[in-house]
């Protein structure tokens, strides 16, 4: 915990204080400017991070829940194989996987440019380098994380319980509401923490599908490290970012119990 934790914390926190360049040096200074500067500038890329990550996030429940349903209760011995089948093309990097997105939906490629020649869609119709495109790669890229925590509650749900509610006269519709739904919420709120924190840090997504007015706060930290090299600038975006997450957590876990949550 302190080696793999706290210590990159701890030198995060330092280095967001800092004063100087990359060339003359850094020194700390208790720069608190880093933190104003970047919440001040940066805030639309913090709200965009929070826009595309919570919808790609309800966008995988959305999907993944039935899918997980159907596969944990009605595909029978061939679960497996079923479950390897959504999850194969997630073998591949998911930058291929992206760019491939970025193929498909380009404005000239084969899903909008047939569209396009038989006057189905406007000529100036496009979705990369949009919201939408964003949010459908992050999506994508982080189904598997909802998907597995939703099938594995939904699986150990007891069918005796089920069969109960049917003896009781309930419809498919209130056995689904009152008896599946509420025993799966384990593996929904596991799903979310798991989907939602990595969709708002990603910026692969943003890059390789969004334009320039979707760009995402991680990929404003990610530019600062690597491009302007203003390291106290970035550790201090990092940092608010880290902190924004923390106290979503916390809250998250007084309201739905995380812990008995990711205990059961």
């Amino acid at each position: 915990m302190f080696l793999f934790f706290l210590l990159p914390i701890l030198t995060l926190g330092i280095m967001s204080l800092q004063s100087g360049d990359f060339f003359n040096g850094f020194a700390f200074t208790w720069n608190f400017g880093n933190y104003s500067r970047g919440i001040s500038v940066y805030s639309e890329q913090y709200l965009h991070a929070i826009e595309y990550g919570g919808a790609a996030t309800i966008v995988a429940l959305v999907v993944a829940y039935p899918a997980a349903y159907w596969i944990a209760f009605h595909a029978g011995p061939r679960k497996s194989s079923y479950l390897l089948a959504i999850l194969l093309p997630f073998f591949v990097s998911f930058v291929i996987r992206t760019l491939s997105w970025g193929t498909l939906l380009a404005d000239e490629g084969p899903l909008f440019g047939p569209l396009k020649s038989a006057h189905l869609l406007p000529l100036d119709f496009r979705v990369l380098a949009t919201p939408v495109a964003v949010t459908g790669g992050l999506a994508y890229t982080f189904f598997p994380f909802m998907l597995l925590p939703v099938y594995a509650s939904l699986e150990k749900i007891d069918r005796g319980l089920v069969e109960a509610a049917q003896d009781l006269f309930a419809n498919r519709f209130e056995v689904l509401r009152r008896v599946i739904v509420p025993l799966s919420l384990p593996g929904v709120f596991a799903g979310v923490l798991l989907t939602g924190i990595p969709a708002v840090a990603d910026y692969v997504n943003q890059d390789l599908l969004g334009g320039v007015g979707t760009t995402m706060v991680g990929r404003v930290i990610e530019r600062q490290f690597i491009v302007s090299l203003n390291y106290p600038q970035a550790a201090a975006l990092a940092f608010v970012f880290m902190l924004g997450l923390l106290a979503t957590l916390l809250l998250y876990q007084r309201i739905f119990g995380t812990e008995q949550i990711m205990g059961d």
